[in-house]
């Protein structure tokens, strides 16, 4: 619970809670009763009884259970001319009576299923101005806390004195949202949940794309902001009632989510303290949440201005803000590794995956080079606004084609803390508005190295110019901004690239695997592809570079260069550079082919991302069977060839469909960095915009200028075209 949302603390110290469930919950679209919704609510419900919470439940759902009983009553005794004409609706404390009844013996069934005794308390508004009913209420339901019963509460407006129970609110309460909310006061809750049909309270109707989730409610700033839709489609409360309720709760000082009761652990996951729904609470206006004082979208329009600020500065004014992130990240070196040093603590104790580790550990020389990489960056030629293309059309009338920003990036990363100085001194130095997501376990390596990027931007650009997301619940409402957000990188595992692909309509840039294969030829130098393979395996298994597969000529296993490089793979001190260092041995797992002839374990998959020490092994028959295989098996992210052979080397430079291909180089030389970009945003194995590690090219796109001098179209007539290529630099 240490890495728990602060804004969510309160649930460690809730033991009795409430929960109250709407009609919108309790029934489907077609007016019958959502069982499965009932079912998951009763069951979790069983969970905190059985864990020592004392769980109060306000029901609403039995008016319409009860008309829609009749209703089916009405139709089975009436005859054919009765239903030529239909009936007026039915009286609503009439549909309450039956429906109540009916309500409760669901419950009950249900409960009873899960070994839990119910009960059930009607009450109408006006008992609650007897102060000796108050308290026998509260103990009667302490009573049946202590035996572990569950008490159901709901409105019996069967017998309400209101006229119109659907629409008289006088009273001291008028509905079962404000029923909850008082109850939560007299019987002193420590937590009250309104379950909703939608995920909580919305900035504007939920059904408005422009509408954003507000996780924490605090009324000086949203009273007055919030557009409300409809009220319940079938309830008389809705929205605007659950939020009345909820307010008049926390001013009591019980704090109050409002989350969808559709979902089936919910209630749980509020009580785990996760970020879901809209928390009410009496101190909401002293919390300084990122995510609720800085809105979605207002943190993606801010890094757009400051963007453009960016870009009118003059080319010098730019770099000199590159140079001085530098100066700051060695200036503060010691206080990002005690931060990072505090992560990989918590990750170990975590039980994290030693690659994911490795990955989110940083040295004292990685800083030092990472500052230098942003050096580098900052001495490059000026990528914002250089010409690319210069075009007569007609006399006196010149098109330019420049080269621009994206506007608004958008890069989701694990692990690697180091990732966001990479990815934010390359957004600055092509000009862009960047929003950074990183992951839970380098959550406070990302804060001080934002911190620290951020205090070398000026005023004149603004610090808004770099967000970081401190939730993943932000996440989605990031991904619906494609009219403000201009690119999502994804930097992290299968599941993130295709989650982040499937949950926006903004252009997605990355990789989802990093399978990379080494084909050793039957002509390769073998001392030569020993030190390939141990570089590519061993100089840092966690990265996306990294060979994943060894794929080895079949002559290679009869005149022993293949036993030679298994050798080498596997004995504890491999080749290394650094006599100082040694190298662990590399777990080997066998295709088919290989693992028979070598008798060793065959691969669980040979599109697999080992990440670690161990790669798989196969053999094939010729250069054209090692093509096929990448082509089968492997991610088009790099791929290389170890041949003497120049033309076998040229057929698989040319046939192997990846973003690099590499002919007797390490698999480890797709970067950013090594490929001279200064730094890479990720790499990227789509077609379209870039391929491969992406540098400050990746971040550009092209603008027009045309300069005239009165011309017009005039149907084709008002010109005569020359289409004329001219030189950049006049």
């Amino acid at each position: 619970m240490d890495s728990m949302d602060p804004s969510r603390a309160f649930v460690r110290n809730v033991k009795r809670l409430i929960v109250k469930v709407g009609t919108a919950v309790v029934t489907r679209g077609d007016g019958r009763l959502a069982l499965g919704r009932l079912g998951a609510l009763c069951e979790q419900l069983k969970q905190l009884n059985s864990g020592g919470y004392e769980v109060i439940l306000v029901t609403s759902g039995a008016v319409g259970l009860g008309r829609q009983r009749l209703r089916y009553r009405r139709v089975a005794n009436s005859s054919f001319a009765d239903l030529q004409n239909p009936h007026n609706d039915f009286d609503g404390k009439a549909c309450a009576a039956v429906g109540q009844s009916s309500l409760m013996a669901l419950y009950d069934t249900m409960f009873s299923q899960l070994d839990v005794t119910s009960s059930q308390l009607l009450v109408t508004d006006g008992v609650f101005r007897d102060k000796g009913f108050r308290q026998q209420l509260s103990d009667t339901v302490t009573s049946l806390l202590d035996l572990r019963v569950i008490p159901i509460f709901n409105e019996n407006d069967a017998v309400s004195d209101r006229k119109a129970p659907y629409q008289d609110s006088s009273g001291i309460f008028w509905d079962n949202d404000s029923l909850a909310g008082l109850l939560a006061m007299e019987l002193k809750a420590d937590l009250l949940v309104l379950l909703s049909d939608v995920e909580g309270l919305y900035s504007g109707p939920p059904s408005d794309p422009k509408s954003k989730l507000i996780h924490t409610y605090v009324k000086e700033k949203h009273q007055g902001e919030i557009t409300f839709g409809d009220k319940s489609r079938v309830g008389r409360g809705g929205m605007t009632a659950k939020v009345n309720a909820a307010t008049c709760a926390a001013d009591a000082g019980i704090p109050v989510v409002i989350t969808s009761g559709k979902a089936t652990d919910n209630i749980l996951k509020v009580l785990q303290g996760e970020r879901i729904g809209t928390l009410f609470h009496q101190d909401a206006h002293l919390w300084t949440l990122v995510g609720d004082q800085v809105g979605a979208r207002e943190m993606a329009v801010a890094a757009r201005e400051c963007s453009r600020r960016l870009q009118a500065l003059e080319a010098h004014e730019r770099r000199k803000i590159l140079l001085d992130i530098a100066d700051a990240l060695e200036a503060n070196i010691s206080v990002i590794m005690a931060e990072n040093e505090a992560d990989v603590a918590a990750a170990e104790e975590s039980g994290y995956e030693t690659s994911l580790v490795s990955r989110l550990a940083l040295e004292p020389k990685k800083i030092y080079a990472l500052a230098e990489s942003v050096r580098k960056l900052a001495e490059m030629e000026e990528p914002v606004g250089r010409a690319l293309s210069r075009t007569e059309l007609a006399d006196g009338l010149i098109l330019e084609k420049r080269s621009c920003p994206l506007g608004v990036i958008l890069v989701i990363f694990e692990s690697r803390p180091d990732a966001l100085v990479q990815i934010a001194s390359l957004a600055i130095r092509s000009g862009n508005g960047l929003l950074l997501k990183g992951g839970k376990e380098a959550k406070r390596s990302n804060a001080i190295l934002h911190q620290v990027i951020c205090s070398a931007i000026p005023d004149t650009v603004g610090d808004k110019l770099i967000g970081l997301v401190i939730s993943r619940e932000e996440i989605p409402d990031l991904l619906k901004l494609d009219d403000v957000i201009d690119l999502v990188i994804p930097r992290g595992s299968n599941m993130l690239v295709s989650k982040v692909k499937s949950s926006t309509k903004i252009p997605v840039l990355g990789h989802a695997d990093g399978i990379c294969h080494i084909y050793v030829d039957k002509s390769a130098n073998i001392d030569m592809a020993k030190r390939i393979l141990h570089d590519a395996k061993t100089d840092y298994p966690a990265a996306c570079n990294s060979m994943e597969t060894l794929i080895v000529h079949k002559d290679l296993l009869s005149n022993g260069g293949l036993n030679e490089l298994i050798f080498d793979l596997q004995r504890e001190e491999g080749f290394s550079t650094n006599a100082s260092s040694s190298v662990a041995a590399v777990t080997l797992y066998g295709g088919p082919r290989a693992s028979s002839l070598l008798n060793i374990a065959e691969a669980c998959s040979l599109h697999h991302e080992y990440s670690s020490m161990a790669c798989a092994i196969e053999i094939v028959d010729d250069v054209f069977a090692a093509i096929d295989h990448i082509h089968q098996y492997g991610s088009a992210h790099t791929d290389c060839i170890i041949t003497e052979d120049t033309a076998v080397a040229e057929i698989f430079l040319q046939q192997v469909d990846s973003a690099a291909v590499f002919h007797n180089a390490s698999t480890r030389f797709c970067d950013g960095s090594r490929f001279g970009f200064g730094a890479e945003v990720g790499i990227s194995t789509s077609r379209i915009h870039a391929r491969g590690p992406v540098g400050i090219e990746g971040l550009l796109t092209i603008r027009w200028l045309l300069r005239g001098s009165g011309q017009v179209v005039d149907g084709g007539n008002g010109v005569t075209f020359t289409h004329k290529d001219l030189p950049l630099d006049s």
